[in-house]
């Protein structure tokens, strides 16, 4: 499977939308350089609250351009790190991969994806709505988040647009993402 990086973003601070950058580092073990995600023990303020000793799962954030689009055609305007992602991608089906897949960014970085981002309400502070607009239900009636997928990086490197995204499945059964 492969797709391509739309944008890249990134903020020192703890905001909601991150700035589009013209490339940004990921960096093994850590994240984002200079994220304020980044780090080898969780970052998001809620998760610090509870356990700040918890592993970070969540180093990148990355999301499907494919949502922008069907938002779009429901009257929100969303652009590249408004709702807080890293990594804008097109072409690959991020909700669908599996637990572990390896997603090769450009020539060397390297994310393992850990699962899926838990939308929560500073969705609808920043475009009222918008929280239902990115879940919606299973035929069997389970919640299905499309709010995008976090990783972990593995391996350093430089992302830029236009860069190639190349997943690699891990070995055995297909294991569904679930929130982290």
């Amino acid at each position: 499977m492969t797709g391509t990086v739309v944008s890249v973003s990134a903020a020192r601070g703890h905001g909601f939308s991150k700035k589009p950058q013209m490339w940004i580092r990921l960096v093994t073990g850590l994240g984002v350089d200079g994220d304020a995600h980044a780090g080898r023990t969780v970052k998001h303020r809620s998760r610090v609250a509870r356990d700040a000793s918890q592993p970070n799962l969540r180093q990148v954030h990355l999301i499907h351009a494919e949502l922008f689009d069907e938002l779009a055609a429901r009257d929100f305007a969303i652009g590249p790190g408004d709702i807080g992602e890293n990594v804008l991608t097109r072409g690959i089906d991020l909700l669908g991969l599996s637990t572990g897949t390896r997603l090769h960014l450009g020539a060397t970085a390297i994310v393992e994806v850990t699962g899926l981002r838990n939308p929560c309400l500073q969705l609808d502070r920043f475009q009222p709505g918008l929280m239902a607009a990115v879940l919606d239900r299973a035929a069997d009636g389970g919640l299905i988040r499309k709010a995008g997928i976090m990783g972990i990086v593995l391996a350093d490197g430089d992302v830029r647009p236009g860069d190639a995204i190349t997943a690699t499945p891990p070995p055995g059964p297909h294991r569904p993402l679930g929130p982290v």
